[in-house]
């Protein structure tokens, strides 16, 4: 819960998301999720495992210049640790939950991965619009171009640009 989201500390944010924030509000978003083809209990429960082991090794962000596998045997060892005292049936469960996210093994891992893009934009979204500086996070969304493949995911995605890049027209032409 006290984890902040790297990106948004990188970038200055007052009071950032925390990682469990994040994660949260990705299970409600898997939870309001219309397709029949996903199984949508798994996706909430890849939405609240796929980042716990931040809570042990920070959120590791692509400036910190740590390769994916130093970062996947990091957190590996992090989710052996956060769930030593489960029995051996949970442990099992929560490791391979987090496995299938890291390896994008399944239909519900590839959703969760746009989900936690999809997420960080809208909250990109949401910081700009707390700190009226429109445009200021583009980062963010040029991190994300061309990720989104699920077509619930490119409308939201559609929604959030278009609103977005009103507010910047607005702010570069403040009188048309």
């Amino acid at each position: 819960q006290r984890v902040p989201r790297t990106g948004w500390v990188y970038r200055n944010v007052a009071k950032p998301e925390s990682v469990s924030d994040h994660m949260y509000r990705m299970a409600v978003m898997a939870l309001v999720t219309e397709d029949k083809s996903l199984n949508k209990d798994r996706c909430i429960r890849l939405a609240l495992v796929h980042d716990m082991a931040e809570c042990i090794v920070g959120d590791i962000a692509p400036a910190d210049n740590i390769s994916k596998e130093e970062k996947h045997r990091r957190e590996e060892a992090a989710m052996q640790q956060l769930t030593q005292l489960l029995s051996e049936d949970l442990r099992k469960e929560i490791c391979e939950l987090w496995e299938e996210y890291e390896n994008q093994s399944t239909a519900e891992a590839k959703f969760v991965k746009q989900l936690d893009q999809c997420e960080m934009i809208l909250q990109a979204f949401e910081y700009e619009e707390l700190e009226n500086t429109p445009g200021r996070l583009q980062d963010f969304y040029d991190s994300t171009a061309g990720k989104f493949v699920h077509t619930e995911l490119l409308q939201l995605v559609s929604l959030i640009n278009t609103e977005r890049n009103k507010k910047i027209a607005a702010t570069s032409h403040p009188h048309s």
